[in-house]
């Protein structure tokens, strides 16, 4: 039996407790991060269903004051303990933001788009619609819904490792060297996959930073310096485990870059390796060739690769000639 406990019309909520949860009353602190499964349900007759976590098994995550797009959430949030369930009816004043809301953790559910689970960044969306006819339909005739809310997990600032998207830019800077010294550990390893995610979190924090100067000034070179050596550890990474393309994109970003003659040999040596791995022989030539230029020292080695990437380009020739002269034979 549900036990009213909060009935304010002029805050336009009303909060009927289902299970009490465990705890003391919250007063939780700006960035606690919350999991939570929710269900939102139409007043109507039917109690028509339009969303619930529980069927797609992906509760929504937030962290307090972030400035969530649907504020009325976190205001409910806050006021439940752990495993606390509550129903919460919200006047329709608040809830103009609900279908986008909505409409974006749909896709993220059915992983129709990147955007991250705590949906800071909604879309503005054309008025040809959102993709939904219930969300349509509550965009044009705003009315009054329940949430139920169950409360998963509570965790305080300092109890759990943040994202990129949710950290300050002085964390965001702080944790560059931290995750790539974790990524070269696990290289160590020979855990190349679990090191290149390392790697390009590193970067995304980097790049988000870029994002805040302008492009050429001394900050923003700082920061663009800082990603050579991820960049070239990740191409490493990304060779031993044959994804070549992506070799090349990042080794061809740090040439673009003002390096040192070491990086940008590294950078030739690697991309030349991955364009010999696709058939891309003049490329690789150009590239070891490059690569000895810069570095002499490297001249054995490289005549080694070149030696083979000739062997390669005969195996190659004569393959098309067999071929060429099987469709004669044919004809």
């Amino acid at each position: 039996m549900m036990t009213m406990i909060h009935d304010d019309d002029e805050c336009g909520i009303k909060k009927k407790l289902i299970y009490a949860g465990v705890g003391d009353l919250p007063d939780y602190p700006e960035g606690t991060r919350i999991k939570f499964h929710y269900k939102t349900v139409k007043l109507d007759d039917e109690k028509t269903v339009l969303d619930d976590s529980k069927k797609t098994n992906k509760p929504m995550e937030l962290l307090l004051g972030k400035q969530f797009k649907l504020e009325v959430w976190e205001t409910c949030i806050k006021t439940m303990r752990l495993n606390e369930v509550a129903r919460f009816t919200v006047d329709a004043s608040l809830l103009g933001s609900y279908p986008h809301v909505a409409k974006s953790l749909r896709d993220f559910s059915r992983g129709q788009t990147e955007e991250k689970k705590h949906c800071c960044g909604i879309a503005q969306f054309q008025t040809a619609g959102l993709g939904y006819e219930d969300l349509n339909e509550l965009m044009k005739n705003p009315q009054p819904l329940d949430f139920i809310f169950e409360i998963l997990q509570v965790e305080l600032p300092g109890e759990y490792k943040k994202e990129a998207w949710a950290m300050d830019e002085r964390e965001k800077l702080e944790a560059v060297p931290k995750l790539r010294e974790e990524g070269n550990s696990l290289y160590k390893q020979k855990e190349y996959r679990e090191a290149s995610e390392k790697y390009a979190e590193a970067l995304g924090c980097l790049e988000q930073l870029c994002l805040r100067e302008k492009p050429g000034d001394h900050e923003w070179l700082q920061l663009d310096e800082m990603k050579i050596p991820l960049l070239l550890n990740f191409a490493q990474c990304k060779l031993i485990l044959e994804e070549y393309y992506q070799v090349i994109e990042h080794t061809t970003a740090v040439l673009d870059k003002n390096c040192t003659t070491n990086d940008r040999v590294k950078a030739y040596f690697r991309r030349a390796k991955a364009h010999t791995a696709l058939w891309n022989l003049k490329e690789a030539k150009e590239d070891f060739t490059e690569a000895a230029h810069l570095d002499p020292s490297l001249s054995g080695a490289i005549k080694k690769q070149l030696k083979s990437l000739e062997e390669k380009e005969k195996e190659k020739t004569a393959e098309e000639k067999a071929q060429l002269q099987g469709i004669f034979d044919k004809m």
